[in-house]
């Protein structure tokens, strides 16, 4: 009300905002466009082995395949992110498929986080990238492989919740299980059952990556990243710099390994490295399609989890490992 009483006094008041001027509104665009377009094929993909999921792939099946052993299970889980070419858009919505299913959420929020990092086109956008400084690429391996790894075993002895926001018997109300023979009520085949969850998740999943690609093109625009630049240079702030560097960012992990080569005469090799794993792990848009999977507090579970042990662990491998 005060604000529409002040207009009403004075209508040029809008005159002395500083709105952005035609060049900041182009590059907000160009980036916005580029974020979506960049991520958009991974989470098709992503959509499309979550439908196959549902529709070839039994609970019972899961259930014989998936080892028993906790210690078992979460190399699994390893041995799924290194085979699996998905990066951290395209994961999340086949960790839910999958969980729901009735793979124990543990080893899923292992090969949620494991995956984007230690498959092969990360592995090799990374070589690329690092050619010069191949402990680089070790470094981000092992410590992607670690944190997941601790992160999993914390959560399969304190979250006994099923933190997903749908259980199986909601998500996806009515679609017939992998086996049924029983034909759809418009004689579809399970091909055409999961195409059509594919369309229903990937347009879940889509108006998320949009909201979070908004938010990461106008901080990469309208932020004035000049200012923080001295904020990195010391041993502990440029981890923490980093890591907010990373979430605003919301690389893809087959493209971030580049961004960050661009800043090796900038930033420490322990900062780098934990600008290449807690990006993929965790950034802005993904953390909207996190929240319209899980609920609330297992999402802040997770964020400060990832956020202690990534940095813990890359400070610790760079006063260890790294050389100058």
């Amino acid at each position: 009300m005060f604000l529409l009483i002040s207009v009403m006094v004075n209508p040029a008041m809008f005159t002395e905002i500083p709105w952005p001027g035609t060049d900041a509104i182009q590059s907000f665009k160009t980036m916005l466009i580029s974020i979506v377009l960049e991520a958009v094929p991974f989470i098709l993909l992503g959509v499309l082995v979550s439908a196959a999921l549902q529709a070839y792939v039994s609970e019972r099946w899961l259930a014989r395949f998936l080892p028993q052993n906790p210690v078992a299970g979460i190399l699994v889980a390893c041995v799924f992110g290194i085979l699996f070419p998905i990066c951290e858009c395209g994961m999340i919505p086949v960790v839910r498929r999958l969980i729901a299913k009735g793979m124990p959420l543990y080893i899923g929020i292992v090969f949620m986080l494991v995956g984007p990092i230690v498959n092969p086109v990360v592995y090799a956008a990374t070589y690329t990238a690092f050619r010069a400084r191949p402990e680089m690429l070790y470094a981000r391996m092992g410590l992607a492989l670690f944190v997941g790894i601790c992160i999993g075993w914390l959560i399969r002895y304190f979250v006994k919740t099923n933190p997903l926001k749908r259980v199986s018997a909601t998500l996806y109300a009515g679609a017939p299980e992998a086996g049924d023979h029983h034909h759809h009520a418009r004689g579809g085949s399970k091909l055409v059952s999961m195409l059509e969850h594919a369309g229903s998740e990937f347009f879940d999943m889509g108006k998320y990556l949009m909201l979070g690609a908004m938010a990461t093109a106008a901080v990469q625009t309208f932020m004035p990243r000049d200012a923080l630049v001295d904020i990195g240079q010391g041993p502990v702030s440029s981890h923490l710099f980093m890591m907010g560097f990373a979430y605003a960012l919301s690389l893809c992990s087959t493209s971030d390994a580049f961004v960050a080569s661009s800043f090796v005469h900038t930033f420490s090799f322990g900062s780098l490295l934990t600008f290449l794993v807690f990006g993929p792990m965790l950034d802005l848009k993904s953390t909207f399609m996190m929240l319209s999977v899980f609920k609330t507090r297992f999402v802040v579970l997770l964020m400060v989890l990832i956020g202690c042990f990534v940095w813990i662990g890359a400070m610790f491998v760079e006063h260890f490992y790294f050389t100058a």
